[in-house]
Order: structure tokens, then sequence, then C-alpha cells
């Protein structure tokens, strides 16, 4: 006597199925059978026990006299019903239990090909459904193989393969297999009858969301993202507002001594961070997305959306940023075209490229002052100490060294 159990008992615990869809997908499967051998499945019963693992399968009809049998689906002669169980008398119900053996290989093969795929059927849509409701969360997944153009990930809390393309993740991204990442459910498709659920760490809402974790006043809705701008790995914008005029929303945001918004630093691949106090005066939002950059005047054409900024000359190269990343996203933060001028009104020393220094200072120092934005002696000489040892991972001593050789520079050019 055959076991149902061996044929279904794989897929009992389907992980991402309920348990009436798996009842009934595995009831239309077995009802199919019966129809296929018999023409009808009216007058049988199929009994699913999910949590024991079995079901079973009854051909249920009235028995009758014998020679009085006018329907062999519904009915059974009462010679017949005794030889499935002796006690049984004319007028009562026959039930007879039947087993796989007696549909034959060639059916039960052919059910157990359907159920399988009726099951990944279920599967795939289950998985479809509730990452679109995720679309937008955080997720922690594994990375399980790194292929030409992506990473295939885990997902940590459903086991679920995510893709992570490489153009989702930040330059400066090095995965290896078992590692853990963080990323955004950016979207999810079907994509050839199977769901594709993309993982990305370039989108601005994984930034939205890492600053909602590290910072309850954003959570709380005390404080408003207004606008993230990103280039990402590289530099990021935020403007943030406060309903409530005690929460300095920058403040809150950056925490005591950079606490909150160096985690997401690190999370970032040292992503630049901007937190800018959102107005609704065009000119001093401007100013504040230009930061660091420190701004003379502005003349607006609102018309066209354009801005001429006037700056002092050693503010210039702060205000474009490296590869003028930094006049970019503060364009994309204030939606104004922004061109920036030397104002010429005051009269200042020519500024020296940090290069010219690589005699004094060490190449990597250099590189360290340049990815914040400081590409020559006066954009460093223009922050304070701790500004600097705020932003970069530089040593107090090494700022005090080089501070002190590029003030000399400028003492030096008085003097003659």
């Amino acid at each position: 006597m055959m076991n149902l159990v061996d044929t279904f008992s794989e897929f009992k615990t389907g992980k991402n199925i309920d348990r009436p869809t798996m009842v009934r997908v595995l009831e239309d499967v077995f009802r199919t059978l019966i129809k296929k051998k018999y023409g009808s499945d009216e007058n049988f019963d199929v009994i699913v026990n999910t949590q024991k693992g079995d079901l079973e399968l009854w051909r249920v009809r009235e028995i009758v006299p014998d020679g009085e049998v006018t329907d062999d689906l519904k009915q059974i002669s009462i010679t017949e019903a005794n030889e499935i169980e002796e006690d049984y008398e004319v007028g009562e119900e026959c039930y007879q239990q039947l087993y796989l053996a007696d549909f034959g290989r060639r059916a039960i093969m052919a059910a157990r090909q359907t159920l399988i795929s009726r099951i990944m059927e279920l599967e795939k849509d289950e998985i479809f459904k509730k990452y679109k409701d995720r679309v937008g969360e955080i997720v922690l997944a594994e990375v399980h193989q790194i292929l030409k153009r992506e990473f295939l990930v885990i997902d940590d809390a459903t086991g679920n393969e995510l893709i992570l393309p490489k153009s989702d993740a930040i330059r400066g991204d090095y995965f290896r297999k078992g590692d853990m990442v963080k990323g955004i459910i950016s979207r999810v498709e079907m994509k050839n009858n199977n769901p594709l659920v993309v993982v990305s760490r370039t989108d601005t809402r994984f930034l939205e969301k890492l600053m909602e974790q590290e910072v309850p006043e954003i959570e709380d809705g005390l404080i408003t993202i207004k606008k993230i701008v990103r280039l990402p790995g590289e530099r990021a914008k935020v403007a943030v507002e406060s309903y409530d005029d005690r929460i300095d929303p920058v403040g809150a945001c950056v925490g005591m001594k950079g606490s909150r918004i160096h985690g997401i630093v690190r999370e970032l691949k040292n992503e630049n961070i901007d937190i800018v106090n959102y107005t609704n005066n065009t000119s001093l939002l401007i100013q504040r997305a230009l930061t660091p950059a420190k701004v003379t005047s502005i003349e607006l054409n609102l018309e066209a959306k354009k801005a001429s900024v006037f700056l002092k000359p050693d503010q210039v190269s702060l205000a474009i940023g490296k590869g003028g990343a930094n006049i970019k996203l503060a364009s994309q933060l204030s939606e104004f075209e922004i061109d920036v001028y030397r104002d010429t009104d005051t009269f200042e020393m020519d500024d020296v490229d940090l290069e010219e220094f690589n005699d004094e200072i060490e190449n990597w120092v250099i590189d360290a002052l340049k990815d914040i934005g400081c590409d020559t002696a006066k954009s460093v000489l223009n922050l304070s100490k701790e500004e600097l040892l705020r932003r970069s991972d530089l040593e107090e001593e090494t700022i005090d060294n080089v501070m002190k050789i590029l003030a000399a520079e400028f003492e030096e050019e008085s003097n003659s």
C-alpha cells in the first residue's frame, strides 16, 4: 500500500504559501487525477491534512441490491460493498479508500509534475506580492554569488534571492561571497515569469531610510527630509526642516560630534553628506546648498531659474567642489542653474593649488583634503581645525602641521 505522503510531503511546508492555498492546490491536483481515471470527481472526497503531512482519497457510493446498479459512479452492489467492509447494508453509503497505485505510474508522475509546477508558480506570485509591498524598505542580505554585472544576494530575513546590480552599487563597494550588505528594495518586476527583486545602494531613498534609522526625530516626524540629492560614494546634500522651533534639524541629524552622521557616512563608503536647513528663500537655500563655500552675493533670474553666485577667489574651488560635484548637487537641490564668479571687489592674494605643497605634505594627506572639497591652500585655511577634523579622517597633529605649512606660504608672500 502506497502512502500519498511520499508524493507531496516535500511541498506541505511551502515557505511562501499559506495553508488554505496549499490545501486548495493539492485538492485541485488530485481531483484532476480522479477525473482522468473515472470521468468525474463528483462522488469522491479529497481530505488534506497539512499538519500531519498526509492526504486521503475516498470514493463514496450508494449501496444497492445486486443487479440494480444503474450508475457505476454513484452506486455499488451490496456484494462489492461487503468485499470492502462486511458490515455494510443496502441503503448506506460505501466509503472506499483509494491509493496512488490504483491510478498507475504514468498518471502519478503527471500529477506530481503538475503539483511541482503549481507550487512553484504560487511561490513566485507570493514572493512578487511580498516584495512589491516592501519597495522603499531597507534589506540586509548576504552576498551569495558575484557575477559580471550583478551581485546575487540572499535576504537575511526570508532566504529569498535578490539582485544588486553593479550599477546600483556605490563606487568603492567591494564584496566577497559571504559578506553582509545593506540596500533598499528599489523595484520588483516579473521577468520571464520569475520575480526579480532589485536592491540598490545608490537610490536616494537608501540615504533617507538610513537617516530615519539614525535620527529618531525624523522617524517621529519632528524633522522632515525635504529633498535629497546624491552622487553616490562622493557627495550628498540633504535639506531638512523642523516643525518644532526647539529642535535644530541640522544638529539633530549630525548628532553630538557627528555621532549620528558618521555611521551613515561609513555605510556609504565615506560619502560626504552636507545637511542644510531648508528654506523657501531661494537665495538663502542656494547659499546653504553651496556649503562649505561662503557666498558673498547672489543675483537671481527667477524666470530662467538661473543664479549668479559671487565668491571670494579662495571660495570658488570650494563652491565647485571636486570634479564639479558640489555645484552640481547645489543646482539639483535648489533647482536653479548656478554659475559662480570671483568677487573682484576685494583684493586677495593668489591662491595656491595643494599639489604645489607635495614636497612638504604627503600625497595621501593632500588626497584626503581634496576628498572633502579642499583643492587649494586657502580652501583649507578657510576652514576651522574643528571642521577639518570632523570632515576628514586626519589626525589633529596632521591638520596642525598642514595649516602651519599653508599659513607660512602666505606670510612669506605678504612679507616679500
